[in-house]
Order: structure tokens, then sequence, then C-alpha cells
């Protein structure tokens, strides 16, 4: 297909291949990224100062209010962070005791036999978790250890089952990956092979091979360094699967990534893909658009892609 002049095929590598539908989601503007023809899929744009303290007030609220009406919460969360630990905050200053949370982890590292990274190693997520949230609750407020839940080897075999015979999560959190992943639902992923979109759905948690664009996102996290180390990235992750996140009752996709004072984010295709492309596996995020699902994404996420428009940072000015 032309692109501005230049006629060429995107790379063979790439999962999804729709070139033309890359091309309409990106021309997609500011103005419409809102828009969405199914009402229960509701696409929310926030300022970008105000974006944390959203994720963390939905989580906190969440969690209150379940308190408060005496009924169990099951969260599944994505890849623990900082901000975690100001959930905690705020569920300490309320005095809200979390003994009716579970929590499961959405995925999970592993190696490159399917070995699970231990909750004991630094940058498993399991040990994030409990850091940066289930150690900072007061101890008096906190649930039982159990109720915290991620991917190991000891209950991987079981892992969906865990969250069935919860009923099911009553929220999914969650982000878009580079790759178009939801959890570590990797596109093409020989793991989450099906015949159908609909056998796919059903398909639950799987230990998957990393995209390459997955560990290239990584690699520029905190825990990586932030350096672009690829080789510290590991090549396999343990996820749960689309029977999870579309087993839950909501699914609420927090999206802001983008490199700090400036405008540069690969995210901003990418959610456009999700949001508003084909509804395919080769774009597993793309399957919120078809259950009730919140979209958030920051104003610099919002704002339409135009590599010309910002003419002083532009090789062509």
């Amino acid at each position: 297909m032309p692109v501005e002049g230049f006629d060429f095929r995107m790379a063979r590598w790439m999962p999804f291949q729709d070139q033309e539908a890359c091309r309409k989601v990106a021309a997609i503007k500011r103005k419409d990224i809102t828009k969405h023809s199914n009402p229960e899929f509701k696409i929310s744009v926030l300022n970008d100062e105000e974006f944390p303290f959203r994720l963390v007030a939905d989580i906190f609220f969440r969690i209150k209010r379940a308190a408060d009406e005496g009924r169990r919460l099951v969260l599944i969360l994505p890849q623990p962070e900082p901000l975690y630990h100001r959930v905690a905050y705020l569920l300490n200053k309320s005095r809200v005791n979390c003994s009716h949370l579970y929590t499961f982890n959405m995925d999970e590292y592993a190696d490159e036999n399917g070995n699970i990274a231990p909750e004991t190693w630094p940058n498993s997520f399991l040990y994030n978790m409990k850091k940066n949230f289930y150690a900072k609750l007061d101890a008096d407020l906190r649930p039982p250890e159990w109720q915290i839940q991620g991917p190991t080897n000891a209950n991987f075999k079981d892992y969906g089952k865990m969250i069935d015979d919860m009923g099911g999560a009553d929220v999914c959190y969650g982000g878009i990956g580079w790759s178009g992943h939801i959890a570590y639902i990797e596109p093409g992923s020989e793991a989450f092979a099906a015949p159908s979109l609909e056998e796919w759905l059903k398909i639950g948690p799987r230990i998957v091979e990393l995209t390459p664009f997955s560990i290239l996102q990584n690699c520029l996290g905190p825990e990586f360094g932030q350096s672009g180390d690829w080789s510290s990235v590991p090549p396999k992750g343990a996820t749960i699967g689309p029977a999870q996140i579309v087993g839950a009752k909501l699914r609420s996709s927090w999206n802001a990534f983008a490199l700090p004072g400036s405008m540069a984010s690969w995210q901003r295709f990418t959610v456009r893909l999700a949001a508003h492309g084909p509804v395919t596996p080769l774009v597993p995020a793309s399957i919120i658009q078809t259950r009730p699902s919140e979209l958030y994404l920051s104003e610099t996420l919002a704002a339409d892609i135009n590599p010309l428009s910002v003419e002083e940072f532009s090789w062509y000015a």
C-alpha cells in the first residue's frame, strides 16, 4: 500500500499485517478518539498530570466501596508499579479493612524452559506486588497473604480455575502493550493458536514466548534500568488467557506511556489499533471493544498522529 508516495509492506515478523486498517486507525483525530459504536465500551481522555491520581483513586474506591457494602472484591491486576503504594496509603488513612480483597496478577516472567520467575526474584511481578502494595498496608488491615496471588510454578496449572472459582474477576485492570497484547497474551503466539475468535476466547492461562515488541518495551522499564538492555528481559511469560479477561464483569484499561518530557509514545498508535481496529487475536487487546469496558488514555496518547506536527523536532522542518 502506498504511504506518502512510497509503496512497501510491513516487516514479515509483525503478527498483524492489515496495513489498510493500520493507516485508518492512525488517521483518527483527537476529537474523534472517544467515539465508538459499542455504548458499553467507554473511552475517556485524562489530563496527563491527573492520570496517575485517577488510576489510584479508581482502585482505592472500588476496594473501599466493596468493604462498605460488605462484599467480596476480586481484581485482576497488571504489572505492579510504585503507584500501588499510594492505594495502600489511602486504604491505611481511611482504615479500610481489606479482608474482602482477592487479587490475581495477570502475568509473570518465565525462563526459556517455561519456569516461572519465583517471588524471591526482585524483578518478579509478585515480589513487587507484595512489596509495593501488600507490605505497605497496615498489618491489621491486610487480607490473608494467600489472597494476593500471582502465577507460580506451583499454582499455574490451576490458575484459571482459581479465578473462575471466585466467580471471575469483578474488574480486570490492565493496559495495552506495544504488540497489542493484553496481559502477556501475545499476537501470533503458538500458545494461543485457535481456529476462530470464538475458540480463542475460551483459552485459559498459558506459558508464552514474548514477542520482540514486548521485550523491547520491557527493557525500557525501571526494573531493567530504563536503558534498553534487551539481554536482561526473560524470553517468556506466564499469563492469564482471553477466557479470564472476557470472564471479568468489567475490563478497565489504563494507558499513558510516553517518554518523560516528550511526545514520544509507542502507545499512541497501539491504543488506536486496539480500540478502533478489527477485533482479532492478532491484536489481543481489541477484545475489550466487545465487552463492557473502560479505556482511559492520557492527552499525550490522544494527540493526533502526525510525524510533522511538531516542526521544531522534525527532520523535515
